[in-house]
């Protein structure tokens, strides 16, 4: 993937030294890193790796599940907040994953620890069950599972 976008970078520095302007037009570039990119995946069967937009496109999905789900928990945060009295049962619950690598499951931990009413208390040692804090079981539990199955989706799609 990074030898993708190295080649690319090298593909549009080209097509601004072939174009001989005066001076460096960052237009000139921009326009030479999208021929890379048709240039590369035209030539992608002959990488062994995916072709490197993939893996980008995976990643700004990830991100904006990750806003998503975070505007979506803070809206429920904040209708607590504001009700006049506090009907919250909070409680812990277990969740299994299906993700293998340290990375992974360090990234969907702290993924799910930045959406407010939620936190990871532990990982068990064959790291394949969370322990999870909810602010409210009854309301919160199925939103929680909800966002790690979309966030666990995501994370699989950026690292394998």
């Amino acid at each position: 993937m990074f030898g993708q976008l190295l080649l690319n970078i090298l593909i549009a520095f080209l097509w601004v030294l072939l174009q001989d302007e005066d001076q460096f037009y960052f237009s000139t570039f921009f326009a030479g890193y999208l021929v890379g990119i048709g240039i590369l995946y035209v030539m992608r069967r002959f990488f062994f790796n995916e072709f490197y937009l993939h893996r980008l496109f995976a990643v700004m999905k990830l991100l904006f599940i990750f806003i998503r789900e975070l505007f979506y928990s803070s809206v429920v945060l904040i209708k607590q907040i504001l009700s006049p009295k506090l009907k919250i049962t909070p409680g812990i619950f277990t969740y299994r994953t299906e993700l293998k690598s340290d990375v992974e499951i360090t990234a969907l931990a702290l993924l799910l620890t930045l959406t407010p009413g939620s936190v990871v208390i532990e990982i068990s040692p064959s790291n394949d069950v969370f322990y999870i804090h909810a602010m409210d079981i009854p309301e919160s539990k199925n939103s929680v599972l909800r966002a790690m199955t979309t966030f666990e989706k995501a994370i699989m799609e950026v690292t394998r």
